[in-house]
């Protein structure tokens, strides 16, 4: 053999096994990058940080165990903080309201609506007043306009079950923020929060879910002396879990749909699963789709809170 023909194997040598390495490194590159992608779940910041972390840091090792891929629970500030981080993809998979879960989807085209609680698709609101108001449980819805001239608290602005639709029954009963005292509602923050202020006396009145109230009346955090019922609102649809449009592309095909089906099979089998539905008040997840949070938006877009 010639040089120059030795030269021309060893480089087609060199060429084959620079051919094959990059065939390979293609080939595992996107392996490395699946298994390196973290799902980043977070959820409106709806009651105290102590409970919402126990809960979602057992929920993101359940369900790290089911799709085999690292889960990370990541706490938001505020209700807005989880809207922004859905649309900008520092989360990927939110625990939304009702108001809050269309405002992400708005901003985010191709957000898909995976599940609801059992209870989320006839939930309702609980008005709940300052025993020393002299306010008395209500028989009728007409009987809002009692609230005229009251100090009310609603929990977080951008709250479906804390603001949005209290809001909307009161106006549908004649009944405008600016007709309480003050000029307007004031804001607890949250739910638990609502509890505190109106039982404080600090308000007489304030609206949130009624979820959050039975819990709370269970764990004794409620002194029904101090604090009472006073109206219930007709059902409405609201929490719901929804996703990024891209977590198929990051985590592979179909990945989507086997979230959903996770957060579905989810039921009391286990000590852990059976706390994280505890702690969710729900029985089980069942499906949810886009369309069912229609009347939200158009609620959301009458009280100005989408525009």
């Amino acid at each position: 053999m010639s040089v120059r023909q030795h030269r021309a194997v060893v480089a087609a040598g060199l060429i084959a096994g620079l051919a094959i390495t990059a065939s390979v490194t293609s080939c595992s590159a996107p392996k490395q990058n699946a298994e390196q992608a973290v799902l980043q779940v977070g959820a409106i910041p709806d009651q105290n940080p102590e409970k919402l972390n126990r809960l979602y840091d057992s929920l993101s090792q359940e369900l790290s165990e089911r799709l085999d891929v690292p889960v990370r629970y990541v706490p938001v500030s505020n209700y807005a903080a989880a809207v922004s981080a859905f649309r900008t993809g520092s989360l990927d998979l939110v625990w939304f309201g009702g108001l809050t879960g269309v405002q992400a989807r708005l901003q985010t085209p191709g957000a898909r609506v995976l599940a609801q609680r059992d209870i989320d698709a006839k939930f309702t609101s609980v008005f709940i007043a300052n025993g020393a108001s002299g306010l008395r449980p209500f028989t009728s819805a007409d009987q809002l306009v009692e609230l005229k001239g009251r100090r009310m608290a609603f929990g977080s602005e951008n709250s479906t079950s804390g603001r949005l639709m209290p809001q909307y029954f009161m106006g549908q009963n004649g009944v405008q923020p600016e007709d309480l005292a003050g000029g307007g509602p004031g804001f607890s923050g949250s739910h638990d929060a609502t509890i505190a202020v109106v039982q404080s006396g600090a308000y007489e009145v304030g609206a949130l879910n009624e979820q959050v109230w039975t819990s709370n009346v269970e764990t004794g955090r409620v002194d029904p002396e101090q604090v009472l019922v006073i109206w219930r609102t007709p059902p409405y649809v609201d929490y719901h879990w929804v996703a990024r449009p891209d977590l198929d592309d990051r985590f592979g095909a179909n990945f989507t749909d086997k979230v959903q089906s996770a957060l579905l099979d989810l039921s009391p089998d286990t000590a852990r699963v059976s706390t994280i539905l505890d702690l969710f008040g729900a029985e089980r997840f069942i499906p949810a789709e886009n369309d069912d949070y229609v009347k939200i938006e158009t609620v959301g877009r009458e009280l100005g809170k989408i525009r």
